[in-house]
């Protein structure tokens, strides 16, 4: 197994980050079948090999994930897509 763990600051209301993050989640949905749903500011998701979570923080996302061992080996990949999309998504 491999690990995630990225800090992205932003400048979104709590609100607006919420919905943000709900559409990232619904993509990864829509995209690889992975399921999420939010506990309190913190919105898990597991499915497709990976299971993590991403929680609001403020002026922070906080995003974790396990990988399996085969997407173990896509890791760097995986953490470049979060980041970009984070980039695009909170900047």
């Amino acid at each position: 197994m491999s690990s995630i763990d990225i800090r992205h600051d932003h400048a979104q209301s709590t609100e607006q980050a919420r919905a943000s993050v709900d559409a990232i989640a619904r993509k990864l949905e829509e995209r690889f079948g992975v399921k999420s749903a939010w506990q309190g500011d913190r919105l898990s998701f597991n499915g497709a090999g990976v299971d993590g979570g991403i929680a609001l923080l403020p002026q922070q996302l906080h995003v974790t994930a396990e990988l399996n061992f085969l997407l173990s080996a896509m890791k760097g990949p995986i953490e470049a897509e979060i980041r970009r999309v984070l980039g695009e998504r909170f900047s």
